[in-house]
């Protein structure tokens, strides 16, 4: 099982961006999908989630501003990001809870894709 993040860039303070991550190999069923930030020297810190019914959960910081969403048909999770600021910056690292069978379920991430917003 694989993930492929993609969708990071420069933009301007203001501007959005759109993120996706596809899930790609043995794949029975996914339970959460979601998205971690992480900054040169700090851990990585939680951003949004998305449960296989579609109940969301966001960071404070971007509530109003990000939208997470999946397609289950393609086994992928989007991250739209409006009103960018400068402190949104960073690696974004896509998650998801995946099982390859009935009991068999694993944790997995996805390659980091950098957003550098400017000011």
């Amino acid at each position: 099982v694989q993930l492929q993040a993609s969708g990071g860039g420069l933009v301007q303070a203001g501007g959005s961006l759109r993120l996706s991550c596809a899930a790609s190999g043995s794949i029975f069923s996914i339970n959460f999908m979601g998205w971690y930030r992480q900054d040169p020297g700090k851990q990585r810190e939680l951003v949004a989630v998305i449960t296989s019914g579609g109940t969301t959960n966001y960071e404070d910081s971007v509530k109003g501003r990000f939208t997470i969403s999946r397609d289950n048909a393609k086994s992928t999770v989007y991250l739209q990001m409006n009103s960018l600021k400068p402190e949104d910056s960073g690696v974004y690292y896509c998650v998801a809870e995946i099982y390859s069978d009935w009991y068999s379920g694993m944790e997995y991430w996805g390659n980091g894709t950098l957003v550098t917003v400017s000011s």
